[in-house]
């Protein structure tokens, strides 16, 4: 059998079946249209070993030889008792492939199972790969483990993941490749504060734009893992699975699972390399970002300025207030209003309420209704705050149905069986159970049916411990049952546009993203914090679905203090708007504000489609990033935004010239400093020199390869200050 070989944007994929088990004998560089003969690839076999060569094999297993972790582990259960299946020796049936997609069936009679594995490398060169077994025997097969995994090449050596906690998600750490196992194992319920996004090993230090790189990220909202797994010949895997509890997928006679879908992609030039596989798939997707054709907006409606009320306000509902808001708000130019938490039944505050998704008629006597029209009136869309998979014990819902409340036990903790702890004084409503799945999403449509509601803000505020339905691990149900819950809300209602909230980026993941049209990358405001948590995010998930607001002038979380400038820049790169009491902003700091709307306006289409760019700095307390325009720029129009930042203080007294790459080499620009300039309320403030570098007052023109090999000699910032700079196409 021929191998197969897919290819798209300087990647391959190549699958031999020499041996009759399907080998990923390639995945990285393009490799062109001809290949030779895969047989001069079998390798030594060393002493004291099995007399074969071992294949890396598309689903790993012993009865091969493999030694590292098995892609396929469970159990055949005959009457009642489980049996004992040592390993599969899986076989390929048949292959088929379309373009750059193909299947690729195994099977193994002996144990009765069959593995599909579906793979398509598309357009941009993200790689898209997941696996369904299917139980083909006379007896249940309760499954384990059904990892989604791929080789990296001898020459990645270091491996790097993200983590994270509440209000500082997504940082990165970097460790050697070594032999072993390390695993990332996620047991929040959700895909976790901590949880990395990305996956990555590559060649010995690299970068943003340098370096090879191979990348996975499994798109599954539940309990997982994510591992790189060396074995003893030097081979390193790479890949994730769903974390399975104890029982909780047995597959009956006939009956499939199919795992979440691994993404992953291959560059040659660093992380950006990455990120550009990645944005160019979600930019493909034809429900990108994009209305509903019943809604009569145009295609690519621009993602619009948001104001949410919940640090001006948080649960201090008050129409006059909120009118007052709207009104500020639609002053400044702000396209979407969001009411948060505090609207619904009994809700003063985080103890009670949840799972009354009702208006409360004592805060609200004529509904959402006066509110809703004094935002809509002043040219604004209405959203509005959720959190439909939880519910708090002093709620009307959980005092009339104990029994949808998830907890370990079979029983109702009204009838004696025990619940999880609380967090933030709340449980988690049992989406698993038909008539709590249907409650909430009746609730929830009548909400959107009855109200003139452009946007959700979905929340999900804690972890799913010890959770059960009937007594049995049921994280794996209630993931799909979620999923379910999005997919007929947005089927019902597809001009309404939500948003991923978990505490914060608590529920980042591909997974979400297929059914959310945005997330929110963190609770955290502070602009400091934040260009660490977005630039990590950012790896993976564009900026228009990356939310990203101005803070207060103190942050809520942090206690920091930052000026307006370095807090707008900040937010400027992605889904912009702000989460502040905006009445109180005046005078000068308000013009401020109206110019930085005025800008992300301007700009975002740029921001929203380009290209982004992360330069690698020598002193970290400096970063540089920014988007260039996709396939150039028009003459006379901006081709790039970069932000410089001072992170903290620097070891030199100057920044010295910095790199500005990703521009063509050949082609004539000019940089300019755009915020803050001479004359703004924050000049003063954000640089420490006596006199700025020279190009500083009137611009600096050069060609692209210029500003990359040479750069520019950058101001010296002060520490948390950051300076805006636009770059015009001559």
């Amino acid at each position: 059998m021929d191998p197969l070989h897919l290819r798209s944007a300087g990647t391959s994929l190549v699958i031999s079946f020499d041996g009759r088990e399907a080998e990923i004998i390639h995945w990285g560089a393009d490799l062109g249209s001809t290949l030779p003969d895969p047989a001069i690839l079998a390798a030594a076999i060393p002493p004291s070993s099995i007399d074969a060569t071992v294949p890396t094999g598309l689903l790993p297993q012993a009865s091969a030889g493999w030694r590292g972790r098995p892609a396929l582990r469970g159990h055949r259960i005959a009457d009642g008792v489980s049996g004992l299946d040592f390993s599969t020796r899986l076989r390929v049936e048949s292959t088929s492939a379309e373009g750059n997609s193909a299947v690729i069936v195994q099977s193994d009679s002996d144990t009765g199972l069959t593995v599909s594995s579906s793979l398509t490398l598309h357009d941009g060169g993200l790689l898209e790969l997941r696996h369904t077994l299917t139980n083909d025997g006379t007896t249940p097969y309760q499954l384990d483990e059904l990892a989604t995994v791929l080789p990296v090449a001898p020459d990645a050596t270091e491996l790097l993941d993200l983590t994270g906690r509440w209000c500082r998600e997504r940082h990165p750490q970097r460790q050697r490749i070594q032999q072993g196992t390390w695993v990332r194992s996620g047991r929040h319920g959700r895909t976790g504060h901590d949880s990395s996004l990305i996956f990555a090993a590559g060649t010995q230090g690299f970068g943003n734009r340098h370096g090879k790189v191979w990348a996975t990220h499994l798109a599954w909202s539940g309990n997982h893992e994510q591992f790189a797994d060396t074995i003893g010949d030097g081979r390193t895997m790479i890949g994730g699975s769903e974390l399975l509890g104890p029982a909780e997928v047995i597959l009956a006679p006939g009956a499939s699972y199919t795992t979440p879908a691994l993404f992953a992609a291959y560059s040659d030039h660093g992380l950006d390399g990455i990120s550009e596989a990645f944005y160019s798939w979600f930019r493909s997707r034809p429900h990108h970002v994009l209305p509903a054709p019943s809604t009569g907006l145009p295609a690519g409606k621009p993602r619009p300025v948001v104001l949410n009320v919940w640090e001006a306000v948080y649960f201090d509902h008050n129409l006059t207030t909120l009118i007052e808001l709207a009104e500020s708000a639609a002053d400044l130019g702000v396209e979407r209003f969001v009411l948060d938490d505090g609207w619904f039944r009994g809700r003063r505050d985080d103890r009670a309420g949840l799972g009354d998704w009702y208006v409360d008629e004592s805060l609200w006597p004529n509904g959402l209704t006066p509110l809703i029209d004094a935002v809509t009136s002043r040219g604004m869309e209405f959203g509005l705050w959720v959190e439909p998979e939880m519910v708090n014990l002093d709620s009307d819902v959980a005092r009339a149905h104990p029994d949808w409340i998830v907890g370990p036990s079979a029983a109702s903790y009204k009838d004696g069986g025990r619940l999880p702890l609380e967090w933030r004084q709340q449980h988690v409503i049992d989406l698993v159970n038909p008539e709590a799945w249907q409650y909430i999403y009746d609730r929830i449509d009548a909400l959107l049916s009855g109200n003139n509601i452009s946007y959700l803000k979905w929340d999900q505020n804690r972890d799913l411990l010890e959770h059960g339905h009937a007594g049995r691990s049921s994280v794996h149900a209630q993931t799909l049952a979620a999923y379910r819950l999005f997919d007929e809300l947005r089927r019902a209602h597809p001009g309404v546009e939500i948003e991923s909230c978990s505490s914060g980026g608590a529920r980042v993941d591909l997974g979400i993203l297929e059914r959310t049209d945005r997330i929110w990358a963190s609770d955290c405001n502070d602009a400091l914090e934040r260009q660490t948590i977005q630039r990590w995010t950012g790896v993976v998930v564009p900026p228009e679905l990356v939310g990203s607001h101005i803070g207060p002038t103190t942050s809520h979380t942090t206690a920091r203090t930052h000026d307006l400038s370095f807090r707008a820049i900040t937010a400027l790169f992605g889904h912009f708007g702000m989460e502040w009491d905006v009445r109180g902003v005046q005078g000068v700091e308000r013009e401020e504000l109206k110019r930085f709307i005025g800008l992300y306006k301007e700009h975002r289409n740029l921001i929203h489609s380009g290209s982004m760019v992360r330069a690698d700095v020598p002193d970290d307390s400096l970063m540089l990033h920014g988007v260039v325009a996709p396939n150039g720029a028009p003459q006379g129009t901006t081709a790039a935004l970069f932000a410089v930042v001072s992170m903290r203080t620097a070891v030199a007294e100057q920044p010295g010239r910095i790199s500005v790459p990703g521009l063509e080499p050949a082609r004539e620009y000019r940089v300019e400093a755009l915020f803050p300039a001479p004359g703004d309320a924050d000049y003063s403030h954000t640089f420490t020199q006596v006199r700025p570098p020279a190009w500083l007052a009137d611009g600096a023109v050069a060609n692209g390869r210029f500003l990359a090999e040479v750069g520019l000699p950058m101001p010296a910032l002060n520490p948390e200050h950051a300076l805006l700079l636009e770059i015009t196409a001559l």
